[in-house]
C-alpha cells in the first residue's frame, strides 16, 4: 500500500482511557498532506466516539513533531485538511474530549498550531515553536493568529506573528502555553503522566469543563453563568456525579461509568 493509505497516523492504547496518536511521516517532518489530514481526522472521530477513552496524546515519529502543512503537497494544490473537522483534520472541530500535544521535536507553522488546537502541551528542552509563514509572505490560518493571543499576552503573539521567530519550549512555558517543559526523550512519559490523572477524573465531568473552558475566552461573565449550564446541567443529574459524592463519603476511589 502507499504512504497515502496505510500509517501516515497511528493510534494505541498506552494506559487505562488514554489514547496515543503518532503522527507516522518523519521522512516529511511530520508535515501534513491531504491524506494525513483525512487519515488524523479518522483517528479523531473513533476517539470521540469511544466511550472508554477519555484522553488523547498527540505526539510526532522521528526529530520533529510536525512542520505543519507539506508545502510540496500544497504546491500541487494537495492541503492538509478535511472538509469536516477542517485544518489537519482537527483544528477547526475539536472532539469534546482534551488532547494533549507531547512535543518531541519542533513545533512550527502548522505544528504549533496543531498545539494551540489541544487542550495541553507537554515539550521537550530542546523544542522551537514558532509560527513563521509571515517571514515567507504566508499567513498562519490553522488558527495561530486568533488561538495564540488567547493563550499568551497580546504583545507577546503579535511579535511571534510578525517576525515569524521562534521561541524555545521554556519561553513558551513562562508565557504559559506549554504546562511542562521535560528532558528530550521524556515527553511522551510525561504526557501519560498528565494523562492518567486526567483520566481518573469523572468523564462526563472532564468533558463538559473542556468545553466551558474553550468557550470561556468568548463569553461575556453576564452570560457565561448560564452557558456553563448547559454543559454541567447533565453531569449534575448523572450517576457519575452520585458516584463521586458516595466514593468521596465512603473514603474508597470511585468507579466511573460515564453515564
Amino acid at each position: 500500500m502507499t504512504e497515502s493509505a496505510m500509517d501516515v497516523v497511528t493510534s494505541e492504547i498506552v494506559d487505562p482511557h488514554v489514547l496515543l496518536i503518532t503522527i507516522n511521516r518523519p521522512e516529511k517532518r511530520n508535515a501534513f498532506d491531504g491524506a494525513t489530514a483525512r487519515a488524523f481526522e479518522k483517528v479523531i472521530d473513533a476517539y470521540e466516539s469511544d466511550d472508554d477513552l477519555r484522553v488523547a496524546i498527540i505526539t510526532g515519529a522521528g526529530p520533529t513533531f510536525s512542520a505543519g502543512q507539506d508545502l510540496a503537497a500544497a504546491a500541487v494544490g494537495d492541503f492538509g485538511g478535511t472538509e469536516r473537522r477542517g485544518g489537519f483534520g482537527v483544528m477547526g472541530v475539536r472532539p469534546h474530549k482534551p488532547l494533549i500535544a507531547a512535543v518531541e521535536g519542533h513545533a512550527l507553522a502548522g505544528g504549533l498550531e496543531l498545539c494551540l488546537a489541544c487542550d495541553l502541551v507537554v515539550a521537550s528542552s530542546a523544542t522551537q515553536m514558532g509560527i513563521p509563514e509571515a517571514a515567507r509572505a504566508l499567513v498562519a490560518v490553522g488558527g495561530g493568529l486568533f488561538r495564540l493571543p488567547k493563550r499568551i499576552p497580546y504583545h507577546i503573539a503579535m511579535e511571534l506573528a510578525l517576525t515569524g521567530e521562534s521561541r524555545s519550549a521554556e519561553y513558551f512555558a513562562q508565557w504559559g502555553l506549554v504546562n511542562k517543559v521535560v528532558e528530550p526523550g521524556e515527553v511522551v512519559g510525561a504526557a501519560r503522566e498528565l494523562a492518567r490523572k486526567i483520566a481518573a477524573s469523572g468523564p462526563l465531568a472532564v468533558s463538559a469543563s473542556v468545553e466551558i473552558v474553550r468557550r470561556a475566552y468568548d463569553w461575556a461573565e453576564t452570560d457565561a453563568w448560564s452557558r456553563q449550564m448547559e454543559y454541567a446541567d447533565p453531569v449534575m443529574a448523572s450517576e457519575d456525579t452520585q458516584e463521586g459524592i458516595r466514593a468521596f463519603i465512603e473514603k474508597r476511589e470511585p468507579v466511573w461509568k460515564g453515564r
